[in-house]
């Protein structure tokens, strides 16, 4: 469930389409003005929905699980999440799903959720799981999600080069990284803040087997140091990292 929420937060389509059963449902509860409105569809609505609608980045974190398993095929869960875009939440979701184990692998059968809207006094950016947000972006193939993090004319400059300035620029650094690395994993290794600003720190796993690609798998670590604008986004990334380690694994 907690993978599943991460690529479906990642819009992932292809990775979630492996992880449910041809003719899965979905249910969806929301609270809007008072009311309830319910909305069901199958599951192919619900990718085709993804494909066309206006998308972006969710990081959904679970407080609670309770967990059912019958005869070890058979399972339900319910997960207490709150669901968080660029560090802010949004809303309070409980998400149901069951599952059916396939050929000894756990499928879903159905998804359904109920989501509550956060107070607007209580949405405060929580800048841990905006950092964990962002590493999430960094692992979704999906290069405009990195962008989306910074303001719309924020800059990322990589071991002292030349910054990308502006959203646009800034998804051609993600992408690069993302097309010589298809399997790319970032994780949050810390965070916190200093004199000179934020301080995010990371670890980079993946195979190097984009277009003339070595094949071989690299892993390292380094930080990026943020400057964040009124808005809680990030105005100005300076990375770094061990040039001449990369070269070596990457080789």
């Amino acid at each position: 469930v907690e993978r599943f929420l991460f690529v479906a937060g990642n819009y992932d389509l292809i990775a979630m389409r492996e992880m449910i059963v041809e003719k899965a449902i979905v249910g969806i509860v929301r609270l809007k003005e008072g009311k309830r409105i319910t909305t069901t569809m199958t599951i192919e609505e619900y990718f085709e929905g993804a494909k066309n609608g206006k998308i972006r980045p969710c990081f959904e974190p679970v407080k609670e699980f309770t967990i059912h398993v019958n005869d070890g095929h058979l399972a339900f869960a319910r997960a207490d999440a709150i669901l968080y875009t660029y560090g802010v939440p949004l809303s309070h979701n409980i998400d149901y799903f069951t599952l059916i184990k396939e050929s000894g692998v756990w499928k879903f059968i159905s998804l359904s959720y109920t989501a509550t809207p956060i107070p607007d006094d209580e949405r405060v950016l929580d800048l841990n799981i905006f950092g964990k947000s962002y590493a999430q972006a960094w692992c979704s193939q999906r290069p405009q999600f990195v962008s989306l993090f910074y303001s719309e004319y924020g800059s990322l400059s990589v071991n002292n080069g030349t910054p990308a300035v502006g959203r646009d620029e800034i998804s051609k650094v993600a992408e690069s990284f993302m097309t010589a690395f298809p399997d790319i994993i970032v994780s949050m290794d810390s965070l916190f803040q200093t004199s000179k600003g934020t301080e995010f720190h990371w670890t980079f796993t993946g195979t190097n087997t984009g277009p003339n690609g070595t094949g071989e798998k690299v892993k390292i670590s380094g930080y990026e140091l943020w400057q964040l604008d009124d808005q809680g986004l990030i105005k100005e990334s300076r990375g770094s990292f061990d040039a001449e380690e990369y070269d070596r694994r990457i080789k």
